[in-house]
């Protein structure tokens, strides 16, 4: 049987409502719809083991930003979108500790690249703060890090995140990586937020050891955007909404080989996601406005 693939929460409901009876309700798991700043937010919760084990993913919250107006590029799209992403994340966090950002994924792949770009954007404070800290009394501690990838350093991003902690002792980390969604349609138009950790790799099918609270002691939080959709999920998918229910699935997937499909505007999508991410986090973690940002950063 084919398994249609997704590192979305949302998209793992969807999966099991499309699977079960009508009559069917799926227990364990809450789900809500909103908007903030013109982009609609989906949250769903898995509250026990239950909904752990309908969709696939660990008890927690997961948040769902769709940014498809965004590439609209309506007025104020680029701060809407910041103050929308920064403000779920600032509810999720502890409101007070030093932090720890990590970009995880390979800068040379540009699907997988969302991680160290976005990192890139996020203001480093902690040494800062270490060296004067009655001029920089107003900002969060704030270290980052891009672990790359094992095939470049050796280490596996567990290992290289696992000493990061022990030496820098922050009160959270913040994961960014890829994704990868069922739908052509999100690709590079959701963010996913959540407070239960990541596994690095999943959106190019390199699932490596878990980034979570049981392998670094403290708390772990996770921002995703899908920038890839499994090849022989998307044709299902393709298929299924055309009417055609028949088909053949084994050879949808290729004879075992792994194919994934990405925008062919990946490059310049993965800079301004990149961008309205980074930008999120620092809004979360520091009393600074837009301006502020960017003056900072540049």
């Amino acid at each position: 049987m084919l398994i249609k693939r997704t590192d979305l929460a949302l998209e793992a409901r969807e999966l099991w409502q499309e699977s079960a009876a009508k009559t069917t309700r799926l227990t364990g798991v809450k789900a809500a719809k909103t908007k903030l700043e013109g982009y609609p937010l989906t949250t769903v919760e898995i509250l026990n083991e239950t909904g752990a084990q309908a969709l696939g993913k660990p008890p927690g919250r997961y948040l769902t930003l769709d940014l498809t107006a965004y590439w609209q590029r309506k007025a104020d799209f680029f701060e809407r979108a910041v103050r929308a992403l920064g403000g779920q994340l600032r509810q999720l966090l502890p409101e007070e500790g030093p932090a720890l950002i990590v970009g995880l994924g390979n800068r040379a792949m540009t699907p997988d690249a969302l991680g160290p770009l976005a990192a890139d954007q996020v203001l480093a404070t902690r040494h800062l703060i270490a060296a004067q800290p009655k001029s920089f009394s107003a900002f969060r501690s704030v270290a980052v890090c891009r672990t790359g990838v094992l095939g470049d350093t050796g280490v596996e991003s567990a290992e290289a995140v696992r000493g990061l902690v022990e030496a820098v002792r922050p009160s959270l980390v913040i994961a960014v990586d890829a994704l990868a969604s069922r739908r052509a349609s999100r690709v590079c138009t959701a963010v996913q937020l959540s407070d239960t950790g990541i596994t690095p790799g999943s959106g190019v099918g390199n699932h490596r050891s878990a980034l979570d609270w049981e392998t670094l002691g403290v708390p772990v939080f996770s921002i995703g955007v899908p920038t890839v959709v499994d090849a022989a999920t998307l044709a299902a998918d393709l298929l299924e909404s055309s009417g055609v229910t028949d088909f053949d699935e084994a050879r949808l997937q290729g004879r075992g080989r792994t194919l994934m499909v990405t925008p062919r505007d990946i490059d310049a999508q993965i800079r301004d996601l990149s961008k309205v991410v980074g930008y999120g986090i620092n809004w979360a973690l520091q009393d600074l406005d837009i301006d502020d940002i960017t003056a900072l950063l540049s």
